[in-house]
């Protein structure tokens, strides 16, 4: 059974046991999260539908925060000695999916 979540903008198909990276979320290492569904799939049996996703939920352990990698980026505008470097390093918040239920 696997389960298609919604988190931070960005989906993600996640199994039970699977650690994901997703999105800074609010909470201390350890603590259980709940994460939406957009899509479940047992088998054969696809639930896509609202009505049918109601009862369905994902949750998860937050098992602790990771960086991405850097980005270096750089801009300039021709002519006018105007240059600009800067990086980034977006954080992410490391989940065990713990279980997913359907109904």
């Amino acid at each position: 059974m696997y389960a298609v979540i919604a988190s931070g903008g960005k989906q993600e198909k996640v199994t039970e046991g699977q650690r994901v990276e997703l999105e800074l979320l609010k909470g201390d290492e350890g603590s259980e999260v709940s994460l939406t569904p957009v899509m479940l799939v047992d088998g054969d049996d696809v639930i896509a539908s609202g009505d049918a996703l109601s009862g369905a939920s994902v949750t998860g352990k937050i098992v602790g925060t990771t960086k991405g990698p850097k980005i270096n980026g750089f801009t300039y505008k021709r002519r006018t000695n105007n240059r600009r470097r800067y990086g980034h390093r977006q954080n992410y918040t490391v989940v065990e999916i713990t279980s997913i239920k359907k109904s």
